[in-house]
């Protein structure tokens, strides 16, 4: 009876690994639970896979924010609970996210995600040591379902998007996988209520719950919740295959964006150079221009914390060749945001208005506005002449102009 309620699911999951190439069945895999129905189906499902052969070894991270009192303690025993029953090595950190936040004057739930982060990456390393595991081969599974990607569909295109934003979530970025994109939170649910049916090992709360849940999940004032509330429910009204339909969508929204993607990789190669004196031109030395890291949602305009920091260069510039002036204008803009992620420090948000500044150096007929100069957000100096379009730290804009 096991076999045939949830071996449907485990193949999908299974199916998502193997099709989009998630994580390799020796290579190091990293989950990371929270306690919630999600990540705690997350791990059985794990359990499942490594045990016919599909995985190769697992730890499981659990991060304590300090954030909901005892609540949270009951989390991470909770999460303790389910490593030691299946046999995983757990790793918990314990982070004061309120300390921090105030101390920094940032917003709780971006640190609480930068710190969660932070940690799956130590621990993954210490994994792949222990284990002995190519650390480049090693992954951190989360256990975002195709309604945390529909959410972001919808919370997109309240607050707007540029046309990869629609893609939602990644399958993969860097070392992140999300191998549960393909299942409903409630197909989670029914996974693990149909395991614990079965007589099969289960770990329950004090309560006798399979999962833990988050009560400010339930906060309608917090947009992910409003939206998951009071906008999928009716949406899924209308339409009771939302899950699958808004899948595909996405997936061929994320098709089309990679393709966009690529021919823009393509362009940077060819119309931009780093410059290499106080009066670059456009025949001067290329070197490679190293392209960000895809972001959650393509061109989407809010930078997404899991970008890769080592491409950052405060001193950085670079020249757009007056070739690039005549191309496309959507890969114009996709080139531009990929060159600008190179410029800010890590955690920016990519202002619209930082890539229409750019824009505005090109004339409706293809050529340069020479003489044009703006200051955009990094303090950075947009100038435009007959060699190209040149981004720059302002204090390397104003010793050129002095001399």
């Amino acid at each position: 009876m096991a076999e045939s309620l949830n071996a449907p699911l485990l193949s999908r999951v299974a199916a998502t690994l193997a099709d989009r190439d998630l994580v390799g069945p020796e290579a190091a895999a990293l989950l990371m639970v929270s306690g919630g129905s999600d990540s705690a189906a997350l791990a059985y499902i794990a359990a499942e896979l490594q045990g016919a052969g599909q995985l190769g070894p697992v730890a499981m991270l659990h991060v304590h924010h300090h954030m909901r009192g005892a609540d949270a303690d009951a989390d991470a025993e909770f999460a303790a609970a389910l490593a030691e029953l299946l046999g995983f090595p757990f790793f918990r950190v314990d982070v004061n996210v309120n300390q921090l936040a105030d101390e920094a004057g940032e917003n709780r739930e971006a640190v609480a995600r930068r710190e969660r982060y932070a940690a799956a990456h130590e621990a993954l390393a210490s994994m792949c040591l222990h284990e002995a595991r190519p650390l480049a081969e090693g992954r951190i599974l989360t256990a975002h379902s195709a309604d945390d990607r529909i959410e972001n569909f919808y919370m997109r295109s309240i607050v707007g998007t540029g046309p990869g934003g629609f893609r939602s979530m990644l399958y993969r970025n860097g070392p992140v996988v999300r191998p549960l994109l393909d299942v409903s939170r409630q197909q989670l649910r029914d996974y693990l209520e149909a395991r614990a049916r079965e007589g099969r090992s289960v770990v329950r709360d004090a309560s006798g719950a399979l999962w833990r849940e988050d009560a400010t999940n339930a906060h309608t004032d917090r947009f992910r919740a409003y939206v998951r509330h009071n906008l999928v429910p009716v949406a899924r009204e209308w339409n009771p295959q939302l899950t699958d339909v808004l899948v595909r969508t996405m997936n061929q929204i994320a098709d089309e964006d990679d393709m966009l993607d690529e021919m823009t990789t393509t362009l940077i190669a060819r119309c931009v150079t780093i410059p290499t004196s106080s009066r670059p031109e456009p025949e001067g030395r290329s070197g490679e221009i190293p392209c960000a890291p895809k972001a959650e949602g393509g061109t989407d305009p809010h930078r997404h914390p899991e970008r890769s920091e080592g491409s950052f260069g405060s001193e950085q510039s670079f020249l757009i060749k007056p070739a690039f002036a005549t191309e496309p204008r959507p890969l114009q803009k996709r080139a531009i945001y990929q060159l600008l992620l190179q410029l800010l420090p890590p955690e920016s948000r990519l202002q619209s208005a930082s890539i229409g500044a750019v824009l505005a150096a090109i004339n409706e007929d293809g050529s340069l506005k020479s003489g044009y100069v703006a200051n955009i957000q990094g303090n950075l100096a947009v100038s435009a002449n007959k060699h190209g379009i040149l981004i720059e730290p302002m204090a390397a804009f104003r010793t050129r102009r002095k001399k």
